[in-house]
């Protein structure tokens, strides 16, 4: 017998993050371990993605970061040296 899934509203951030890993593995197995380590961990990253893409892009855009692409086809973000910190 297969366990119910928790109502979205009623779970915690824990118990959401590895719904949405078994939803998109739906055959994944591992020890608390194997969980800890690897499942939450790229559950967070695969989230948090399109976040972290859209905020480097702004960054960019107000000249706080440089973007600058290598060989390989990604991109290389840092402080734009000229630029005034937005920490201030």
């Amino acid at each position: 017998m297969r366990a119910a899934k928790p109502q979205q509203a009623g779970c915690n951030e824990i118990e959401r993050s590895l719904i949405a890993y078994l939803d998109s593995r739906p055959c994944a197995a591992d020890t608390l371990d194997g969980i800890v380590s690897w499942w939450l961990p790229l559950q967070r990253y695969a989230a948090a993605r399109g976040s972290i893409e859209a905020a480097l892009a702004h960054l960019v855009e107000l000249d706080v970061l440089r973007r600058d692409r290598l060989p390989d086809g990604s991109d290389l973000y840092a402080l734009d040296g000229g630029s005034p910190s937005l920490a201030n």
